[in-house]
């Protein structure tokens, strides 16, 4: 059981279909203008954060992944299973700091992990990335194409929260 909090956005129409290759059941969360989106990526469960809180529900899922964070760490356990494991990935400074500061006294008192995730570039892991492209095993979701001098509208674009997956710049 996975939930990907952010599915709809760049890294995480990523993150799904690496997950769903997996063989996860995944859960996505995201705005409602974002759900269709995810369901076209193969979520098995969506989540409109406009109307529900995850780390409520009473639900649990083994790993979560949090590309916005913004909720505080301490509120994070009830949602994962007996030593499930959350991963930051960006997102509020404060969370981030927390997640550096608390993660390792979560795991002593609650048996949970609560990391930052951090993966270094790497060449393999670019290639490896290409391939599962090139063989169609995961594609990456282009949004919308803006050109070089419309570089301040792709910003307001994709700050404005409603990308679903990557916004290009197209230079020629």
């Amino acid at each position: 059981q996975v939930l990907i909090n952010g599915a709809g956005g760049s890294a995480g129409s990523f993150a799904i279909q690496l997950a769903k290759r997996a063989g996860a059941v995944v859960t996505g969360v995201d705005g409602p203008h974002q759900l269709d989106f995810m369901r076209s990526l193969g979520v098995d469960h969506v989540i409109d954060y406009t109307r529900e809180e995850f780390t409520t529900s009473g639900k649990q899922y083994d790993l979560i992944l949090d590309m916005i964070a913004h909720r505080s760490v301490f509120s994070l356990p009830q949602a994962l299973r007996p030593n499930g494991v959350y991963y930051v990935t960006g997102g509020a400074v404060g969370v981030l700091l927390q997640t550096l500061v608390f993660g390792g006294l979560i795991k002593r008192t609650q048996g949970k992990h609560v990391r930052m995730l951090i993966v270094p570039q790497s060449r393999a892991d670019s290639i490896a990335m290409s391939e599962l492209c090139a063989a169609g095993e995961i594609t990456p979701m282009i949004d919308r194409e803006f050109p070089l001098q419309e570089v301040p509208d792709a910003m307001r674009y994709i700050a404005a929260g409603r990308a679903k997956g990557k916004v290009v710049i197209t230079i020629v």
